[in-house]
């Protein structure tokens, strides 16, 4: 246990090492939920036929956002692990006496701390908004946990594609093809009882729905969680754990 929480340490120090040296993608990024929030979330605001229950659809839509952000920063992050691998950083590692658990998990941890960072920029705009959000310690506790959950569980699946496909071009066409499904095939922007029986059916084995129903019952106040924090929770770290193994198996075959 010990040398496994050194070796995933020293990965995510140079991987937040990198961050801290360009933090030009972060701030991009943080575009896009303002835009969400401020644009799209005002106008639809205005849509008396969506109904949210207890709280307003700004505040509604602020964890699908949070959400969202974790998705598009860490669904990509296995263009980085391409790029490693053409620069031959992956086959350095691969002969070090690293364990394979170790590189991957590391590279989880690393994107759940850019998904905290994406936390702060949301709950700034939401603060800034007037959007109703609760702010007590335990609760902003179990929001950063549940962000780098989700953050390491896309950032995984990102990896396992990388290791499939190995080249930029094709995982850029992959991840444009399922960010965009598994976003509005999400309670992200609204609820699932007012979707299609077929839509609702593939939301439920959307794992971006369980984030997004454990942050809507942290994040706002009066939010609650549909499925239980318990079933969410145990569904995301199923799926991590699924993923995980996945990727230790295939991370080797980088180097081929």
């Amino acid at each position: 246990m010990q040398r496994l929480i050194r070796e995933t340490s020293a990965i995510v120090e140079v991987e937040l090492i990198k961050l801290i040296r360009d933090p030009t993608e972060l701030l991009s990024r943080a575009i896009q939920p303002l835009l969400w929030l401020v644009v799209f979330g005002q106008v639809l605001a205005q849509v008396r036929g969506i109904h949210t229950g207890q709280v307003n659809y700004l505040a509604f839509i602020t964890p699908g956002i949070l959400a969202q952000s974790i998705l598009f920063s860490s669904i990509f992050y296995g263009i980085a692990i391409i790029w490693e691998r053409d620069l031959g950083v992956v086959h350095k590692l691969l002969v070090s006496p690293a364990w394979r658990a170790s590189l991957v998990f590391g590279k989880a941890i690393a994107a759940g701390f850019r998904g905290l960072i994406q936390t702060i920029v949301i709950y700034l705009i939401a603060l800034v908004m007037h959007v109703s959000i609760r702010l007590d310690p335990l609760a902003i506790l179990a929001v950063a946990g549940s962000v780098m959950l989700g953050a390491g569980i896309f950032a995984t699946f990102s990896l396992v594609i990388a290791c499939i496909v190995k080249t930029r071009e094709r995982f850029m066409g992959i991840g444009q093809v399922l960010t965009m499904p598994m976003f509005f095939a999400s309670n992200a922007i609204y609820p699932l009882d007012i979707m299609p029986h077929w839509l609702r059916l593939v939301a439920r084995i959307n794992p971006l729905t369980y984030l997004i129903d454990a942050l809507r019952g942290l994040v706002i106040t009066n939010g609650t969680s549909v499925y239980g924090f318990r079933v969410d929770f145990s569904v995301l770290i199923g799926i991590f754990a699924g993923l995980l193994f996945i990727a230790v198996k295939l991370y080797p075959s980088l180097a081929e």
